[in-house]
């Protein structure tokens, strides 16, 4: 017997006040990185109306003097001011009517250096206490990366139509030709019919859009369907029972942090699977690479990734976990759903052949040390065909069709 069920995934867009709040995390933590590729940084933001506030920890060890907490002040090394508005210049909060406005922000700066307690669990030096002289993940917890045949991305269907449908409104935004009344916030949401486990049609489609005042719902609803939806979405999904529901209030004239607050980290599910694949719990943004919350993260989605590529399994996810200051994950689990063309378990030793899990070859396997996560923010960190996110790669897929031989 057939089993159908309907599955919905959202996506957010560069403007909502949360994803604002992680692309100024992200824009702090590449320049702190453009400076010293070694640099410590756990940054969060806050905003709300026409505030700003950022805090966290930021070491940068290059500019750090012999005695452990010397550092010189973030300002002193990076003008956070001219890096918070330069993000937000770039989301496109430049219009006159904005409350929130990349040049008439107050800005509140509350980062520090990290903490030395932390700093020597995580550092590649022997420590008291400490047995080796390896890095250690910088905290404890879970992590999962997903991947799935659904799409070429290799990811669930519904969260890559809903990017889809969001970098679509951006990319008409910021070139300034149609819909000039497009403003930075939305929202975007697809649901999808499966039947026996695959994608066959998308049941409706919501889009919520900030506009001008001067712009009308017959308007935003027109383009919205047939410049946006009709465009980027599969054209055999769309049926003729397809719900189209845009701007379902009616009107989004007030937006951004000005209609809500933001903040760093609430937008998990959006940046990660739509969902379909678990999340350990830790946000991504702001966090340097010694956080485990985001590199292994990252690197679960290239193990599941190559899993799927090497047509080992049809769905893969991946479970880990680690110990703060220690530098091998305490588990590690494959769970393929059933769809994998040999055992969970010869997948699972094929695995530990071609990767390491350790904290620092994780950064040395996937280039992490470098200012890229810019690039990761907005519309998913995975799904993305940019080079620079090195967790999409799927090089490793040969070498785990010989492991398992």
């Amino acid at each position: 017997m057939s089993r159908s069920f309907i599955f919905s995934s959202e996506s957010v867009g560069e403007g909502h006040p949360d994803k604002v709040c992680d692309t100024i995390s992200d824009a702090i933590l590449d320049a702190c990185l453009a400076v010293d590729k070694t640099s410590r940084v756990a940054c969060e933001t806050f905003a709300k109306s026409n505030i700003v506030v950022v805090g966290g920890e930021i070491t940068i060890p290059k500019l750090q003097n012999k005695k452990l907490g010397t550092t010189k002040p973030i300002d002193e090394v990076i003008n956070v001011g001219k890096v918070i508005r330069d993000a937000v210049r770039g989301i496109g909060y430049t219009n006159d009517d904005d409350v929130f406005h990349a040049d008439k922000l107050f800005i509140n700066n509350y980062l520090t250096i990290q903490s030395p307690d932390i700093a020597q669990g995580v550092d590649a030096a022997a420590a008291e206490g400490k047995k080796t002289a390896e890095q250690g993940a910088g905290d404890q917890g879970i992590m999962f990366g997903y991947a799935c045949d659904e799409t070429p991305e290799l990811m669930p269907a519904p969260i890559m139509f809903a990017h889809r449908l969001g970098r679509e409104l951006t990319r008409i935004r910021k070139a300034g030709k149609l819909a000039k009344w497009l403003r930075p916030d939305a929202k975007s949401q697809v649901s999808v019919e499966y039947v026996d486990g695959k994608p066959t049609r998308i049941v409706n489609v919501v889009i919520s859009t900030q506009h001008a005042e001067s712009a009308t719902h017959a308007e935003i609803e027109k383009f919205c369907i047939e410049q946006v939806i009709k465009k980027v979405l599969p054209k055999n999904m769309l049926t003729k029972d397809t719900e189209y529901l845009i701007n379902p209030t009616g009107k989004f004239v007030v937006g951004g942090p000005q209609g809500d607050s933001g903040l760093t980290g609430r937008k998990i599910i959006v940046d990660t699977y739509g969902g379909m694949g678990r999340h350990g719990g830790g946000a991504f943004s702001g966090k340097d690479p010694s956080k485990v919350d985001r590199s292994a993260a990252y690197m679960g989605r290239w193990v599941a990734k190559n899993v799927v590529a090497a047509g080992l399994a049809a769905r893969c996810e991946v479970q880990f976990a680690y110990a703060i200051g220690h530098p091998k994950p305490v588990s590690v689990h494959i769970d393929t759903f059933g769809t994998g063309a040999v055992s969970d378990d010869k997948i699972l030793d094929a695995v530990l052949k071609v990767f390491s899990f350790k904290p620092a070859d994780i950064v040395k396997q996937l280039n992490l040390l470098r200012p890229i996560y810019g690039k990761s923010t907005n519309y998913g960190h995975f799904g993305k065909s940019d080079a620079d996110l090195t967790w999409e790669s799927t090089s490793k897929a040969d070498a785990l069709k010989k492991a398992v031989k």
